[in-house]
């Protein structure tokens, strides 16, 4: 006598926090009629500098950062924290700099910076 093994199916449930949690990650608010979902912020980890050069950034992985301005003898360093689309620089005087990030470039103090 031969025995025929039925299918098996194995299906994963998930509950609902888990599929709102994918559901968020694919779709955010301002997407667009098909849920493609709008460019996000370039990670700011990197070299940047102003197109003229008077200006330059460098954010390391480790949560320092470190820049410089033609005309200013002494070099900015310090910590920086992002929120968002918001990079905070805060340097060992506890001055305080927004800078806004975007696709490919940041934007802070009247100075527009791209990757160096």
């Amino acid at each position: 006598m031969r025995h025929h093994a039925e299918p098996r199916l194995d299906l994963t449930v998930l509950d609902t926090a888990a599929l709102l949690a994918i559901a968020m990650r694919e779709l955010k608010a301002g997407d667009g009629p098909l849920g493609v979902a709008p460019p996000r912020a370039t990670d700011p980890v990197g070299s940047w500098r102003s197109a003229d050069g008077s200006v330059r950034l460098d954010i390391r992985t480790d949560g320092t950062y470190a820049g410089t301005v033609a005309g200013r003898k002494k070099p900015a360093h310090g910590t920086y924290r992002l929120d968002g689309s918001t990079l905070t620089l805060r340097d060992d005087s506890g001055l305080k700099t927004p800078v806004t990030v975007g696709q490919g470039v940041l934007e802070m103090a009247g100075h527009r910076l791209g990757p160096a």
